[in-house]
């Protein structure tokens, strides 16, 4: 059955903002004039890395965005990034690095989750924040990210407002305060290891594979190479209307196929291969049997020159001759062209020579995409660029053919069939776990220590937990150092203070229970006279009713379902006496004290082990506490044994 790749989602969205400090009020249009030049600025000085970049829907791009509803006019970009999620935080890299060069630039950026920088840093935020008061308090300002706090108590700071605040107040606090609302150390390195590698990383992200192509697709993406990536999608998201222009080819012809090389980032690679599909017998595109050598390149060509035909399809051959002439026709275009000599972007290569066009070209098509945004009415779609450059870049298929004979090798595809233990690891890298050295499993069995289980246990019950969930025990590296003085004396005032109502526990706020690591923290010498009586009554009535509940369950069987200590003493001794231990000893296990710890760990493994190696409560909760198991080995039946 034919696969239908349609989807009904919104699609994932980046926006990033750019905007000038001092923001003094000037003339609205001095002030467009200007960001416009940063725009032209930082198109070109960054060129060099975004040019070359294969996007998977659309390229970075900037624009001028007039005031409105209290924003302040800024330098606005929105980035489709889809099934890509590499293409965000390159979004976020270039970001940083934009107000790094330019100190005085503020960024701020989000998507279709909001705050996703904060998401990234969840596990070291800082208590009062959340989604309810983060709005315009995360910025990137001199390469560096940035959050306004919010007061503790109203007034404290004269510089920080009680609420949310707005645009140009935040602007003008980071202007004033800039080191005051630097982010945690904790919380930069968070994002910083998303964003770590770049742009060396933009190479690891790609992927380059033999294909069985058309002669003029191989033309068209030796002049345009991020088109791939709008023909991987066409293919992608085909429906049954988008196949019939596939039954017979008009455009991309399969009698004219050679090979070549192809650029994919990895992520349109993998949409292209695991897709299975069958071509209509009357497109004239036949596949060898899998067992040919080259049986991959041919399918792979195949399906991206049914993507391209789709492409062409969505528009008509006669299209508006003003689209094609766009780029050199427009006012910035002759700034931006010199802007890009002073950078260095054609690298010494000598003009006209093949090498010069082809970044050329690449250069004025990034232009259409990224800085001439006010024609977009005007931009031409994937189809109207390919129909347009099949028209006026003449190729030779006898030369191409000639290329064939020399390609170079392609990339190999076994990151795509990863093992568990590869999974496992890239997974913790991204968790930002430090790599350990590997260790034999049996080694790793000899020197685990289950008291561990039982310690991060304890350590997880002993938390405070609150309506929005209970807080997982940090590792002591990560765990922040904080002391507010002005939180710790108000709890002793209200415990301590000489109204007695004042240390009523409805009356203690969030704050003061972060204060409070366990009940041992109620000294009952620092209560007042009535409040201990009281206290103590309580604890008195708890006892009393807990002893009932032992001697109720004391007539039952439920006491032989836990380990006692009794039942743990050494082998030397209940191998010896083990009958006369079962006749005498049976009436005083019932009320011998129960092992906790070995109950626990016990229950943890045989929950652990029913999970068969695959994700469960057990092992969710242990990894969550930064305990590892090891492999379970033991293939004995997991049901505790019974006696004869």
């Amino acid at each position: 059955m034919e696969e239908n790749k349609k989807l009904a989602t919104v699609e994932d969205t980046v926006e990033y903002c750019l905007f000038l400090i001092p923001d003094e009020s000037r003339d609205p249009e001095k002030h467009k004039e200007i960001l416009q030049m940063y725009i032209e600025r930082i198109m070109t000085q960054f060129a060099s890395m975004l040019v070359p970049y294969i996007w998977q829907n659309q390229p970075f791009n900037l624009k001028y965005k007039p005031a409105k509803g209290g924003v302040p006019a800024h330098m606005f970009g929105m980035t489709k990034f889809g099934d890509n999620i590499e293409d965000e935080w390159f979004i976020v890299y270039v970001i940083k690095q934009i107000t790094k060069e330019f100190p005085e630039l503020v960024a701020r950026i989000e998507d279709n989750d909001g705050e996703f920088l904060l998401i990234e840093a969840a596990d070291f935020l800082p208590k009062w924040l959340d989604p309810d008061n983060s709005a315009n308090r995360v910025f990137f300002h001199n390469g560096e990210l940035c959050i306004i706090p919010a007061p503790r108590k109203h007034g404290t700071v004269s510089w920080l407002p009680t609420t949310p605040p707005t645009i140009p107040q935040a602007l003008n606090i980071i202007s004033t305060h800039p080191e005051e609302i630097l982010a945690s150390e904790s919380i930069r390195a968070a994002v910083n290891r998303r964003i770590k590698g770049y742009p060396e990383k933009i190479q690891a992200s790609l992927h380059r594979a033999h294909c069985f192509l058309p002669a003029g697709i191989v033309a068209v993406l030796k002049q345009h190479p991020r088109l791939v990536a709008a023909a991987v999608q066409a293919f992608y998201l085909r429906d049954p209307i988008d196949l019939r222009a596939c039954r017979v080819f008009k455009t991309f012809l399969p009698e004219t196929r050679i090979m070549t090389l192809v650029t994919f980032t990895k992520c349109l690679y993998a949409q292209l291969v695991q897709q299975r599909f069958v071509p209509d017998r009357r497109s004239g595109y036949r596949l060898p049997a899998p067992s040919h050598p080259q049986y991959r390149a041919h399918e792979l060509g195949m399906k991206l020159a049914h993507g391209f035909e789709i492409l062409c399809s969505k528009c008509s051959p006669h299209f508006s001759d003003s689209k094609k002439s766009l780029v050199t026709t427009s006012p910035l275009w002759a700034s931006f062209f010199e802007s890009l000599k002073k950078n260095d972007y054609f690298k010494g290569l000598l003009e006209g020579s093949a090498q010069y066009q082809e970044r050329l070209e690449m250069a004025k098509n990034y232009f259409q995409l990224s800085v001439n945004q006010s024609e977009s009415s005007l931009a031409m779609i994937p189809g109207e660029e390919i129909l347009t450059l099949l028209e006026t870049t003449p190729f030779d298929i006898e030369e191409l053919k000639k290329e064939e004979a020399n390609l170079p090798p392609e990339d190999d595809d076994q990151w795509l069939d990863l093992s568990p233990d590869q999974l496992d690891q890239l997974l913790q890298e991204a968790a930002g776990k430090k790599e350990s050295e590997p260790i034999s499993k049996e080694k790793e069995e000899q020197n685990y220590d289950l008291t561990q289980v039982s310690e991060s246990m304890k350590a997880f019950i002993s938390k405070v937990s609150t309506h929005k969930g209970a807080e997982l025990p940090r590792e002591p590296s990560e765990a922040p150092i904080t002391f507010d003085a002005d939180s710790f004396l108000n709890y002793f005032d209200k415990i301590l203070g000489p109204r007695p109502h004042e240390s009523d526990s409805d009356d203690l706020d969030e704050e003061d229970f972060e204060c409070l690591d366990s009940d041992d923290d109620l000294d009952l010498e620092t209560q007042e006279p009535g409040e201990e009586a009281s206290l103590k009554g309580t604890l008195d009535n708890l006892k009393s009713y807990m002893a009932q509940m032992d001697q109720e369950l004391a007539h039952t069987s439920i006491g032989k379902s836990f380990t006692t200590w009794k039942q743990v003493e050494p082998l030397s001794q209940t191998t010896n006496n083990n009958s006369d231990e079962e006749d005498s000893g049976a009436g005083d296990s019932i009320m011998a004290a129960v092992d906790v710890d070995l109950n626990l760990v016990s229950n943890i493994l045989e929950s652990y082990s029913s999970q068969a190696g695959l994700a469960g409560p057990a092992s969710n909760l242990l990894q969550s506490m930064g305990v590892q198991l090891p492999d379970n080995t033991d293939h004995r039946p997991t049901s505790k044994p019974t006696k004869d």
